[in-house]
Formats: C-alpha cells, sequence, structure tokens
C-alpha cells in the first residue's frame, strides 16, 4: 500500500509526523529517506510529538541511535549517514532496538538496507521547488 501527501509548510510536515506517531504500534519500524535539508528532522520532532515525547528531538548524526523512553512507547531514533559499514550496526544494539518493543524510525536507511526487517514502512520526503520553497511530496509505502 502506498499512499502520498503534500505538505506546503514545516507545520504541516510536523503534522503528518504526528498523525504516523500517533498511530504507531509496539515493534513498528519506520525508514525516512530524503536529501539533506528536506524536513526529515522536522518530520521525526511531529512523530516524537505524535508518541508523546516532549523531549526536545534532534538529529543523533554522530551518535547513531537516539533513546527516548518517556512517551507512550520507546522510540528509537537512528541516523546512519555517517555509517561506514553495516557491521557497525551491530556494535550498537541495532537488533535488540529494531526487533524490540519501541517503535523505531531509521534516517537514510537506504545506506543499510542489507539488515533492514521484511516489513517496514518507507517514509520518502521529496521538494519540488517548481511548487514552493515549502513543498514537499511525502510517500508513505508498507514494504
Amino acid at each position: 500500500m502506498i499512499e502520498v501527501f503534500e505538505t506546503n509548510s514545516p507545520e504541516e510536515t510536523d503534522a503528518l509526523g504526528r498523525k504516523l506517531g500517533a498511530e504507531a504500534t509496539s515493534g513498528q519500524v519506520f525508514t525516512l529517506i530524503g536529501d539533506l535539508g528536506v524536513g526529515k528532522t522536522v518530520f521525526t520532532q511531529g512523530f516524537a510529538t505524535g508518541l508523546q515525547i516532549d523531549e526536545a528531538i534532534c538529529s543523533p548524526t554522530f551518535t547513531i541511535v537516539q533513546v527516548y523512553d518517556t512517551g507512550r512507547l520507546p522510540f528509537y531514533h537512528f541516523d546512519v549517514y555517517r555509517i561506514g559499514d553495516v557491521e557497525e550496526m551491530d556494535e550498537i544494539g541495532y537488533e535488540d532496538y529494531v526487533y524490540g518493543d519501541g517503535v523505531s524510525l531509521i534516517e537514510w536507511a537506504n545506506l543499510i538496507e542489507d539488515i533492514l526487517p521484511e516489513h517496514y514502512t518507507q517514509i520518502t520526503i521529496e521538494k519540488d521547488l517548481e511548487k514552493g520553497f515549502d513543498y514537499r511530496k511525502i510517500t508513505v509505502e508498507q514494504i
């Protein structure tokens, strides 16, 4: 199943993240794909709010994973942009998070496709400057 959403402001992108976060269930894995500056962090902040997390959310680019356990479910936020080899994921306990009881969101997941679970929700965010600076096409696909 594929759903396509169009947003025209950071607030709308945040709201879509909130909606998906509010609907997320234990054990779900979401992948987040998009170029630098496309709004992955804005989406993720909304997603965390949907999970009832009130902590500040920032991209864990240098730590690879950030764990939030103050919401209705544990939230494991990965940013694998700087991963040199998928074996590095073992070192941070990737499988414990992804196959655990929380919700995982993995930014730049296309870099670790070989170790993604069999089923996950892929979210792709794209810009189209012809439709405006804040326009985003957000595709949500069940894999």
